[in-house]
């Protein structure tokens, strides 16, 4: 027997013991069952950079692993001109996930939820030039919808086709689809943001579903995953469940070349989305990168570029986004970061009256921010933040704005958990 045989077969034999050897909790809690980092998870099914910073409080049993992550925020939002308003609301999102072995396979399951239905309120918080979903029947208008009260609820389980090869299976009465990037609040990028950005029904609208089921396949770098699930949009009433029957599809490729790139394109088929209008149909299409590096000895810089467009029944062509982000943590204590945004919305959407309902108008922003860590310990942080944006509306707008550049100002506390930095945060606490 050859010796360039006896490798291959020593390198087979050794490939799968691996996949056969079932996983412990306190690897269930580092890594999936390609070994692949539990910080390249995004929302839902998305990825992330595997660079991007863990922000959890852990615990581990024999059987279980647990993460808890989340963002607590008070605002005091004001913006300006005739369509603006100022508000003090909290924003929020809690996820406990627990995971747990099966063999060589793991099963996760999700549970995210939010106060915003009694700390924001239905009529949402301000936020000019901002569109989607209603409030007493009427379509909501520069304000951004509060999230549901039970933003996710969903099982998945990965297993290994091979040592290179692992199959994803995700069933939620509350979820998200296979379609567009990971979610703004998940988003390196976007994770000191206060407020979603105005081009958020045009890319991640769709992060709270009410019925998903998903199924792919992924590598180490590739994955390829579709859903059928309910296209219609949360209603009014945020505390209970909007279930439909399955009318929509869609499918995304993800693709992480590096530990710090993570990028993805999709397409999505929505049927009546807006229950203001439910004989609509739309398609959307998006493609996303994000970048994640170090940045000192304590810092992280975090890149996003977002592109996302609507097609509507009855109108002709994509409306685009496109959003460019940017977080620079440039240490424990001192954060800047931007965004800039896009969106081409026609008079429906913006709530103009006395104009053709499918005139379009190229809007954006520019917002700029800084936080600043006021208490931290190893395991949480207490920052205090200010936001500054300058709203873009085109000549036809200005007497509708009062403004070609209408402002927005936000301050705002936010607690949330600490970076897990070494294996001892990873580990946590062990009962």
């Amino acid at each position: 027997m050859s010796l360039a045989y006896r490798l291959l077969a020593a390198r087979i034999n050794m490939a799968a013991s691996l996949l056969a050897a079932p996983l412990t909790a306190q690897q269930a809690m580092l890594t999936g069952p390609l070994g692949i980092s539990h910080s390249r998870l995004g929302s839902g099914t998305s990825w992330l950079p595997e660079a991007s910073p863990m922000r959890a409080y852990h615990w581990s049993t024999k059987q279980w692993s647990l993460m808890l992550h989340g963002d607590i925020d008070l605002l005091y939002d004001t913006q300006g001109g005739p369509r603006g308003d100022t508000r003090v609301v909290s924003t929020s999102w809690l996820m406990l996930m627990a995971m747990h072995p099966v063999g060589n396979s793991l099963l996760h399951l999700h549970a995210m939820a939010s106060a915003e239905p009694f700390t924001v309120g239905g009529e949402g918080y301000p936020l000019l030039l901002q569109t989607g979903e209603s409030n007493n029947g009427a379509p909501l208008k520069d304000h951004q919808h509060p999230h549901d009260l039970f933003m996710e609820l969903a099982a998945m389980y990965e297993a290994p086709l091979s040592h290179r090869v692992a199959l994803s299976l995700y069933a939620a009465p509350v979820g998200e689809p296979a379609m567009g990037p990971v979610a703004f609040m998940h988003r390196a990028s976007a994770q000191n943001m206060p407020v979603a950005p105005i081009g958020h029904h045009w890319q991640d609208a769709t992060h709270i579903t009410f019925g998903v089921l998903t199924a792919g396949v992924y590598s180490h770098a590739v994955k390829l995953e579709g859903s059928f699930f309910n296209g219609r949009e949360p209603d009014e009433h945020r505390t209970d469940f909007d279930f439909h029957r399955f009318d929509s599809w869609s499918a995304r490729l993800s693709w992480n070349p590096s530990p710090s790139w993570s990028t993805s394109t999709s397409y999505g088929y929505l049927k009546s989305p807006e229950a203001t209008e439910p004989d609509r149909w739309q398609e959307r299409i998006s493609a996303s990168a994000q970048h994640t590096t170090s940045l000192g000895a304590t810092g992280e810089a975090a890149l996003g570029l977002i592109f996302g467009a609507n097609h509507d029944r009855g109108q002709s062509g994509f409306a685009p986004s496109l959003a460019l982000e940017a977080n620079l943590e440039l240490n424990d204590r001192h954060t800047v970061f931007g965004r800039a945004e896009m969106v081409e919305k026609n008079a429906e959407e913006l709530v103009l009256e006395n104009v053709p309902a499918g005139r379009r108008y190229g809007v954006g922003a520019l917002t700029a921010g800084y936080i600043r860590e006021l208490v931290q310990d190893r395991r949480t942080t207490l920052g205090l933040g200010i936001t500054g944006t300058v709203n873009l509306v085109p000549e036809s707008l200005r007497s509708t704005y009062g403004s070609r550049t209408p402002l927005g100002l936000v301050l705002y506390l936010r607690l949330r958990p600490a970076v897990m930095r070494g294996h001892g945060d990873m580990a946590g606490m062990v009962m």
